[in-house]
C-alpha cells in the first residue's frame, strides 16, 4: 500500500474547507503553531517528522476532509459525506 503525499496547498485547501485557522489547526493536531506556520512556508510536499505529518493528516481527516491523490485530474481535497 503506498502512502499518499499531502502538498502544502491541499493543507491550505483543507483548512479553507474546514474554515480552520492555522490555530485551528495546531490545536486539533496538537502540533504547534510555530510548526505549522513555519510547514506553510514552504511549497510542494508537505515535510517534516513523520508523526508531525500524521498528526496534521489525522487533524484534518476527522475535521471531514478527505484528501484525493493525484489521479490524472491533480491531487486535491473535498469534504466528506
Amino acid at each position: 500500500m503506498s502512502i499518499l503525499k499531502v502538498s502544502i496547498r491541499q493543507l491550505k485547501a483543507a483548512r479553507a474547507l474546514l474554515s480552520w485557522s492555522q490555530a485551528d489547526l495546531a490545536a486539533a493536531s496538537g502540533i504547534s503553531l510555530a510548526t505549522i506556520k513555519r510547514l506553510e512556508t514552504e511549497d510542494g510536499d508537505l515535510n517534516g517528522r513523520a508523526s508531525t505529518v500524521d498528526a496534521i493528516r489525522t487533524a484534518i481527516e476527522i475535521g471531514g476532509v478527505e484528501f484525493i491523490p493525484e489521479n490524472g485530474g491533480g491531487a486535491g481535497v473535498r469534504l466528506r459525506k
